[in-house]
């Protein structure tokens, strides 16, 4: 979500462009080719939240409300495209699903649930960004442009996968989600 990672994380990121002169202040984008995830590695912290301090709006950090509101409209979004998700977890300021691989692409699918996420936020009236409207009266996105996927085409791999999605809330200290919409793997 918004805020979520900069391009100029101390611990690397996917980017090679830093797209405000606010943010560049803090950074050139530090450009990585792993596709390990580099949350856990060590890196100045000061130095990453005071880069967040230079965006244009606050990061996101959802309310438990806002987060159901997000997963009902994943849900529909599911639905519609016939989506198979075989873990879901919802934090604060990011997401993590493993879905099953589609006809249509990936950035299409996250593109059509991040649509229906925003829809459902509005029509509950629970937009992290309501009161920062736009001169032209449209509201910011809370999500990032892009999104950090990585496809997982041996079987052991799968379960590793969901594993660590399934974990991850607990691993931030938040209970243990259980999702309708989550089909089991392998059934």
């Amino acid at each position: 979500m918004y805020g979520f990672w900069l391009p100029n994380d101390p611990r690397g990121s996917w980017s090679t462009f830093v797209g405000s002169w606010e943010l560049l202040r803090h950074g050139p984008a530090t450009k990585v080719a792993t596709r390990r995830s580099l949350a856990h590695d060590a890196h100045d912290r000061r130095k990453r939240l005071e880069a967040k301090k230079a965006l244009l709006y606050p990061p996101i950090l959802l309310t438990g409300v806002q987060a159901r509101s997000i997963a009902k409209g994943i849900a529909r979004a599911l639905r519609e495209g016939g989506y198979v998700v075989y873990a879901f977890a919802i934090l604060p300021d990011h997401i993590h699903l493993i879905i099953a691989r589609h006809a249509r692409p990936i950035g299409q699918i996250v593109a059509h649930m991040k649509a229906r996420a925003t829809q459902q936020l509005l029509e509950e009236g629970l937009h992290p960004f309501s009161d920062q409207r736009r001169v032209d009266g449209s509201l910011p996105s809370i999500w990032t442009k892009r999104f950090w996927k990585v496809f997982v085409d041996q079987e052991q791999w799968v379960g590793n996968a969901i594993e660590y999605v399934t974990r991850n809330p607990e691993k931030e200290g938040k209970r243990k989600q259980n999702w309708s919409f989550v089909t089991r793997w392998g059934a």
